[in-house]
């Protein structure tokens, strides 16, 4: 028995309780007076120099400029990322960027930039950014190195790269993946609580909600992507601006690390109409990839007939692209062709966390070398 008295027990955890309404009042202060002094300068993201080499339409391909005078002897590197969010999410600040990392490993780095589009952008299709827009930027940068190149894809930009090297094979010397949907469906009874929400969510909608949540709008608007995504997870969503801020204590790095964050979350561009539609119509409620039903100008797309290797990444806690709906691809592809790599993160940790940075550019460059991509020369 205690020989604490009840009024006693009570004065410990009062004062227990103040001592940690101070602790957090006096953090919330020291993050509060951190943002006060940061500049809107010293919140750039997208800073490694780069210059524009092609353009379609909207579409933008620019080439990163060399960081090591010792390139590897391999194929150009084309990163795409999907519409969902920006691509330059893979060049958030110095310490945390993909692309300096394949640059200071030696390989010319270029990356595709879907612009903004407009309300009349509102009828394109996934034919027309696949076979038109993504194909037009590869065929450049084949004829421009002489040789098939080495795509670096990224969820739906991942996506949209493995339809391109199924039914164009040619353009392809290799296809490294990353956080990209296959398998739409995935396995919604193996779902770890707080991932498959998107994928169970869309699945249940019928062809004329999804038709009449883009119609409403011409495009899928950014903002509302945005709030899908945020609906993932909610506590995050509602705590980060507050105890989120919190614990940083103050902390520069962190706090404008944070911020760089922000700002790539709250610049989500609008999504084509039409080519939305067919991506939730096609793909997450009727999966066609993988049950071979998607076609691209009447050709089918046949995941067995990617002939190049490829890589693939996942993060092991990715609660918007299960594992289930990525791995899936090795079904299709030979053994000798296919490896891949678990990332312990989440979805856009793969490429932003601190631990990342050792794992997948330098897990891109190996698969680089072993593969022994040469450049083909004419």
């Amino acid at each position: 028995m205690s020989d604490t008295s009840p009024s006693e027990e009570f004065m410990q955890a009062y004062q227990y309780a103040m001592a940690q309404m101070m602790e957090a009042g006096i953090k919330s202060f020291r993050s509060s007076d951190m943002l006060r002094n940061i500049t809107k300068d010293e919140v750039q993201i997208a800073q490694t120099p780069s210059d524009v080499v092609f353009q379609v339409d909207k579409v933008t391909v620019s080439r990163y400029r060399p960081l090591n005078d010792n390139p590897i002897d391999a194929p150009p590197v084309l990163i795409a990322y999907g519409m969902f969010g920006r691509q330059t999410m893979i060049d958030l600040q110095e310490d945390r960027s993909l692309v300096r990392n394949l640059l200071t490993a030696g390989l010319d780095v270029y990356v595709l930039d879907w612009g903004n589009p407009t309300r009349a952008d509102q009828f394109v299709t996934l034919d027309d950014m696949i076979n038109g827009w993504m194909r037009d930027c590869i065929e450049f940068l084949v004829e421009k190195s002489g040789g098939p190149i080495t795509m670096f894809g990224i969820c739906e930009g991942g996506t949209f790269a493995t339809c391109l090297a199924a039914t164009q094979p040619q353009l392809f010397a290799g296809l490294a993946l990353t956080i990209t949907p296959v398998d739409f469906k995935g396995d919604p009874e193996n779902f770890w609580r707080g991932e498959g929400f998107l994928n169970q969510w869309l699945s249940n909608f019928s062809e004329d909600d999804v038709n009449k949540l883009v119609d409403t709008h011409g495009n899928m608007p950014g903002a509302l992507t945005g709030a899908m995504f945020s609906a993932l997870t909610p506590m995050n969503s509602m705590t980060k601006y507050n105890l989120g801020l919190q614990r940083l204590d103050g902390d520069a790095d962190a706090t404008l690390n944070f911020l760089r964050m922000e700002k790539w979350i709250a610049d989500r561009p609008d999504h084509p109409g039409a080519a939305a539609k067919e991506w939730f119509n096609k793909f997450y409620r009727e999966n066609q990839l993988v049950n071979g039903e998607f076609t691209l100008d009447g050709q089918t797309v046949d995941l067995k007939n990617i002939s190049c290797p490829v890589m693939n990444i996942y993060a092991l806690q990715d609660h918007i692209v299960p594992i289930s709906c990525t791995k899936p691809l090795s079904n299709f592809i030979k053994p000798k062709d296919y490896t891949e790599i678990g990332f312990p993160g989440g979805h856009v940790g793969v490429f932003v966390s601190r631990k990342a940075q050792g794992v997948v550019a330098q897990g891109f460059v190996d698969w680089v070398n072993k593969t022994q991509i040469k450049k083909q020369k004419k």
